[in-house]
């Protein structure tokens, strides 16, 4: 008799790699579990979400995507030139894991260096003069300063409330009528000015809960409305509430977030919101003599951290463009953070600004000027802005 031939296929198992395979599978749902259990357990500012992705993305910049796709597609480097230097894979990589710019040391030394970090900002337009070593800067004040109950006795206010002399416009006989259209408010609040603190010399200790950059506001209201522009501010003390609420000045935007809300919750009229503030440095980095007149220089701060900054850049580029157009120099630079807060309240509209007004060394008589000079520019701009978009005559009819 012939033995039977079997139907099928035999597999010999040895017990020792049944065993490798109920153990590697253990240790990749070991794994598995280890990486959930971190990501969980993480902060989460460290978790990976979209937003962390997307600040990822952010670092790629659009020359660098075409390096990256002309290493494939050769005809695509023709669009950058021939005198663009070509990034080495290795440096590409580098640069995209570590977030380290091996041209900018700034990038290393501002993680290395006590507060190395508030330089790591990007200047997007600036006026001859200004860079990196001297751009425009904020100071945190001493906690004794923050939570002082006497402060510094006041000097030389004989002449700040007085009418200045640009307040004669002609009138055009435009106006908004009843909306306030423009919204003014003050995140630090009590910076002020050296010159009128009595025995203070220190940049740091340039505070005052009386005198103090919302004076500014009122003279740029006076000049808005002047030119028919409805103006309201917002003189919330954020200061007094850090206080209250034991707070570090770190938290003066999100305390200032609610005001804001706020006052645009109260009024849907509000198109544009600016920030005022004081730089901290000294006078000749923040003064311009314009026909024989000093004025308080200007700067514009954009923060990054929010999907829309770019919005809140075009407005500020475009009036540093106007304002230096009429007034030479005036605009010192339009700024772009992406450290600290960065986000400066300036996602809760496309047409928010942050702009800081003078130096700690800056008068009273030179901010007005600066605050009648930023009023001449953008009702301008504004009336300019409202022409356009207003609607061609006979178009409304045809719907």
């Amino acid at each position: 008799m012939k033995p039977l031939k079997p139907n099928g296929f035999i597999v010999f198992v040895q017990g020792t790699s049944l065993l490798k395979i109920c153990g590697g599978f253990l240790l990749f749902l070991l794994l598995i579990f280890s990486i959930s259990g971190v990501l969980t357990s993480l902060k989460p500012e460290f978790r990976i979400s979209s937003s962390s992705v997307n600040t990822a993305t952010n670092k790629v910049t659009g020359e660098m995507l075409y390096h990256l796709l002309g290493w494939e597609n050769h005809h695509l480097l023709q669009g950058l030139g021939e005198e663009k230097d070509k990034p080495t894979l290795m440096n590409f990589v580098f640069k995209l894991s570590t977030n380290i710019n091996l041209d900018d040391p700034r990038s290393l030394l501002g993680r290395e260096l006590p507060s190395f970090s508030l330089y790591d900002s990007k200047i997007v337009v600036a006026s001859e003069g200004t860079d990196y070593t001297n751009m425009p800067m904020e100071s945190t004040p001493p906690l004794e300063v923050l939570r002082a109950e006497q402060e510094a006795t006041l000097q030389n206010t004989e002449n700040i409330d007085q009418p200045g002399e640009g307040n004669q416009v002609p009138d055009s006989g435009l106006t908004t009528g009843e909306r306030k259209v423009v919204h003014l408010y003050f995140s630090h609040n009590r910076e002020s000015y050296l010159p009128y603190l009595k025995g203070e010399t220190d940049p740091n200790r340039a505070y005052h809960s009386q005198l103090n950059v919302t004076k500014i506001g009122d003279k740029l209201k006076e000049e808005l409305e002047s030119r028919g522009i409805g103006t309201s501010v917002d003189k919330t003390d954020i200061n007094a509430i850090l206080n209250k609420k034991e707070l570090g000045y770190g938290a003066s935007y999100r305390e200032s977030r609610p005001v804001v809300q706020e006052a645009m919750a109260g009024n849907k009229d509000i198109q544009y919101i600016i920030d005022i503030h004081r730089d901290a440095k000294r006078k000749e980095h923040t003064t311009l003599t314009i026909n024989g007149e000093n004025y308080a220089k200007l700067a514009f701060v954009i923060g990054k951290k929010h999907a829309n900054y770019e919005k809140n850049l075009q407005l500020a580029e475009k009036l540093h463009k106007l304002i230096n157009e009429k007034y030479p120099g005036l605009s010192r630079a339009v700024i772009v953070k992406s450290e600290g807060n960065a986000k400066y309240n300036q996602d809760l509209s496309e047409n928010a600004m942050l702009i800081e007004f003078g130096g700690v060394d800056n008068t009273f008589e030179e901010l007005y000027l600066s605050a009648g000079a930023l009023a001449d520019v953008f009702s301008d701009f504004y009336w300019q802005a409202e022409k356009v978009n207003q609607p061609v005559q006979g178009q409304t009819d045809k719907k």
